[in-house]
């Protein structure tokens, strides 16, 4: 299943990882299609969050769960022990809260190059929140 992520413009996909996050891919399709805004991270180094505390979601288990994601890594995070998100890693990062260090469940890479991650992730820092769409492609 391909997603495409519309941020404020700049348009970029991704596959759901299916078989390795299969509870958390169907989550997080029966949310799109979501718009929301999109803001910098405050504590986990280079990335880029969506707030989704306001959003029921199903109890999830930890499935391909990482601390540290890759460059283009989606993460959800469901809100073990802080408020539920979404996470695109634009660079090194180390995905934490004022709770600490927290594993979001991988459930997408974005296919984009380490330039366009690292710009969004400097215009975000710079300029503030983006608004964002995420639909099923």
């Amino acid at each position: 299943m391909a997603i495409e992520f519309d941020i404020d413009g700049d348009i970029f996909t991704a596959q759901l990882l299916e078989k390795d996050a299969p509870e958390s891919t169907k989550a997080f399709r029966s949310l799109l299609p979501l718009e929301s805004k999109l803001f910098h991270v405050r504590w986990s180094g280079f990335a880029v969050w969506i707030d989704i505390d306001d959003i029921e979601l199903p109890n999830l288990p930890r499935e391909n769960h990482t601390v540290y994601p890759s460059i283009g890594d989606v993460l959800l995070y469901p809100g073990f022990r802080s408020v539920k998100e979404i996470l695109i890693s634009c660079g090194p990062t180390c995905f934490k809260s004022t709770a600490g260090e927290l594993a979001g469940n991988h459930i997408a890479t974005l296919d984009a190059s380490r330039k366009e991650l690292i710009e969004l992730e400097l215009s975000s820092l710079e300029h503030g929140s983006k608004p964002v769409t995420i639909r099923e492609i």
